[in-house]
């Protein structure tokens, strides 16, 4: 006979209201329950678990380490079951399938609309959510399953994760209209010595400009601003704030608006895989692997993520 866990679901929403509020009427607040009340499903925990989970300290409660690690357990448990309640409603309308998509370092999404037409007749019944993973691990988000699939660059394979090609894109210097470069057809290394420099990391990648564009030529630009959001680097960029290298898919729409301007990193350009990335057991058959082969396909076909010339 299955045991049954020692504690409820109550429990866990109480102990994630705690570990969010610190306060116990802050928390008996958000659980629509009273002091007195919230105090006496504490004491029920602990004793169900046989551990005190919390000690008060001034007019707060200070977490043990049993409590901490419960709360951390609470907010996957209790994410988990707000995406299977979706997950469960979308069926009732027919969806037979979630699959959850990110793209490294970027959220343009330009081409999205275009993408679910063709899944809906390549894959009817398949439902495809959008995450938002900035300055989040993508191996760790794909092992927690808070993502089944995604878009990112460059050749490197971590172990445990299968890859589909999607595309080849080049990085760009990106400029506003008055920078001093803008006449330039491209860029060489020493043009961006001292360069105010807008980076969505200072972690150097293997396949990224850093490893591919400066440490070959041994020129550096000067790092400014760190922002993990490219979208915004567009913004400060075109505000005449800093230059950056973005991929060029991401960048086309401002480009083509004029708003700032895009250049060849050398005569030759630099170019850079796309790939989708999925889990290792994923990788043969099911939904995910029936949307990964979808996109990658599309992409071939289309010729890429980036918007029409002109559009």
């Amino acid at each position: 006979m299955p045991v049954a866990p020692r504690l409820e679901l109550r429990h866990l929403q109480m102990i994630r209201a705690i570990a969010r509020r610190g306060r116990l009427t802050d928390a008996a607040e958000d659980l629509g329950l009273t002091p007195s009340a919230l105090s006496h499903r504490i004491r029920e925990a602990e004793r169900r678990l046989g551990v005190s989970l919390f000690t008060r300290q001034h007019k707060r409660l200070r977490m043990t380490p049993a409590a901490e690690y419960l709360a951390e357990a609470a907010e996957r448990v209790l994410a988990e079951l707000l995406r299977v309640e979706a997950d469960v409603e979308r069926m009732n309308r027919g969806v037979a399938h979630v699959v959850r998509l990110a793209i490294e370092a970027y959220s343009a999404y330009h081409w999205l609309p275009e993408f679910l037409s063709y899944l809906q007749e390549a894959a009817p019944g398949i439902e495809l959510q959008v995450v938002a993973l900035a300055g989040r691990d993508t191996a760790t988000a794909l092992t927690n399953r808070d993502v089944d699939l995604v878009i990112r660059s460059g050749r490197e394979e971590p172990s445990g994760f299968a890859f589909r090609p999607l595309f080849e894109d080049e990085l760009l210097f990106i400029m506003p209209p008055a920078h001093r470069h803008s006449a330039k057809g491209f860029i060489e290394a020493d043009d961006i010595v001292g360069e105010r420099f807008i980076t969505t990391t200072k972690v150097p990648r293997a396949d990224q400009e850093f490893a591919l564009f400066f440490r070959p030529n041994e020129s550096y630009p000067r790092w400014t601003a760190t922002v993990e959001m490219p979208e915004a680097i567009v913004e400060l960029v075109a505000a005449g704030r800093g230059s950056s290298i973005l991929a060029a898919w991401a960048v086309r729409a401002a480009i083509d608006q004029g708003r700032i301007l895009g250049a060849k990193l050398g005569p030759e350009g630099l170019q850079v895989p796309w790939r989708v990335m999925l889990r290792a057991e994923d990788r043969e058959r099911g939904p995910v692997a029936e949307t990964a082969e979808a996109l990658s396909s599309w992409c071939r076909d289309r010729g890429g993520l980036a918007p029409p010339e002109g559009g």
